[in-house]
């Protein structure tokens, strides 16, 4: 994919000035870049034909990483900040893509995707579905042993970054044994972003 789309990228100058000096990435593919590659990346773990046939312009996110050195909230602000100018200049309506927690081990995430399951699911019809044989359930605890602030707490910043701003996630997680991470879809309609984010930028 990454020969066909976009890739906003947070640059520390006092690094170099070439590769060396990129200290956090996001793969952006709109539905043009999409058809030119054949697919989207999240169509090979979740049944996403309901984005698909979305009317408006839809993008993709894909692929974030932060320099281990950067994982703090001034590189994901500039990062959300880059989303967000993007957005605007492509009209871009809806955002989606995969998630990713770290490691495989179920039992380890059983709180947080409950979580996500209970309180942040998608009660529309743009509800990606983990793709059958690699559908794993995300209810793996009731509502109410669930501590809703441990939780938040336990997530990766970039999916709390996501929930904060009205995001929710489809039905099942995939594992992806490649990377070594528990996937699950989030999708997100924009204008939930430029309320909270584009206006303060802006500004």
């Amino acid at each position: 994919l990454d020969s066909f789309c976009d890739h906003l990228l947070v640059i520390d100058h006092n690094r170099g000035s070439g590769y060396e000096s990129v200290v956090g990435t996001y793969r952006l593919v709109t539905r043009r870049m999409a058809v030119s590659h054949g697919s989207f990346y999240s169509g090979k773990e979740f049944d996403i034909s309901c984005i698909e046939a979305f009317p408006g312009e839809v993008l993709e996110l894909g692929r974030a990483c932060v320099d281990a050195e950067y994982r703090n909230g001034a590189t994901l602000q500039l990062l959300w900040r880059g989303l967000a100018t993007y957005v605007f200049a492509h009209g871009i309506q809806l955002m989606f893509g995969c998630a990713s927690l770290a490691g495989t081990d179920l039992e380890q995430h059983r709180h947080t995707l409950a979580y996500l399951h209970h309180f942040h699911s998608c009660e529309n019809g743009l509800c990606p579905k983990a793709v059958p044989g690699r559908y794993v359930s995300m209810n793996r605890m009731p509502k109410e042993e669930i501590n809703p602030k441990q939780a938040l707490v336990e997530l990766p910043p970039l999916v709390k970054g996501y929930l904060r701003v009205g995001a929710y996630v489809g039905d099942g997680a995939v594992i992806d044994w490649q990377f070594n991470t528990t996937d699950v879809c989030v999708v997100l309609k924009t204008d939930l972003v430029t309320d909270k984010y584009i206006k303060h930028y802006r500004r």
